[in-house]
């Protein structure tokens, strides 16, 4: 059977502003993207709706911030929503060039007040007869917080992930003090890719002068062939995190 090549991406865009939250720079972001042209892009901070943003910006897009971007690239995409406010709302997204067979956002929140949530999205790749599960994640800020929505995905993906099913699980950790990765890999026997190939993670925070490492791909059931984090123009002028590739191979 065939090997299937993947390039991914995992991206905090910040809303959709610059790093400075000064200008909107949404088209220069899918612009960004669509030059890496990736076959799947798990996205966090991305508003689903924000009406005071739509009457102030003249280049507001009439859709949702995933919709804009998945625009012709990306003909297939999920949306967890979880913040939600009296004027919009925000989340996570995956954008991929293959269909879902399902997906679902689980919410994984600690408290009243910074909402999160974990989306779970399955996807048929041509030619094989295991789906790929994708879960996008953005964890909160404070630690045990952090700790407590690992536990969480861990359990989602016990229950809801067969072991001899590939995953790949994309997002912003806000792990700076790195303790996540080896609870992932000791209790899901997934690996990091960048950490993998490279022995540590990528530096992806802020945008402009990376030193903290926030964003992660963890992968299962799959090989991986290359990593890196995208720290150049134009990506240190878009969003305040730098978006991180990877290229793997499902057998």
């Amino acid at each position: 059977m065939k090997e299937n090549r993947l390039k991914i991406v995992s991206y905090n865009i910040h809303k959709g502003f610059s790093s400075g939250r000064g200008k909107f720079i949404l088209t220069k972001i899918r612009d960004a993207l669509r030059i890496v042209h990736p076959d799947i892009v798990f996205l966090q901070e991305v508003l689903g709706q924000h009406d005071l943003h739509r009457k102030k910006f003249e280049n507001w897009p009439t859709e949702p911030q995933f919709e804009y971007l998945a625009d012709q690239l990306w003909p297939h995409y999920a949306y967890g929503r979880n913040a939600v406010y009296s004027y919009g709302h925000h989340g996570n997204a995956i954008l991929s060039k293959y269909p879902f067979k399902y997906f679902e956002n689980i919410d994984i929140s600690t408290n009243l007040f910074e909402r999160r949530g974990l989306l779970h999205g399955v996807i048929k790749l041509p030619e094989k007869r295991k789906p790929l599960h994708l879960l996008c994640v953005h964890l909160g800020l404070l630690e045990a917080e952090r700790l407590a929505q690992i536990i969480k995905l861990c359990e989602r993906i016990e229950s809801h992930v067969p072991h001899g099913e590939p995953l790949i699980i994309g997002g912003d950790f806000n792990d700076w003090r790195e303790r996540a990765s080896d609870t992932l890999e000791k209790n899901l026997e997934v690996r990091e890719a960048f950490r993998h190939l490279h022995g540590r993670h990528a530096k992806s925070f802020p945008s402009w002068f990376p030193t903290l490492k926030l964003d992660r791909i963890y992968y299962r059931g799959m090989k991986a062939q290359g990593a890196h984090c995208l720290r150049g123009k134009p990506w240190r002028e878009l969003s305040d995190h730098a978006a991180l590739i990877a290229e793997l191979v499902v057998k």
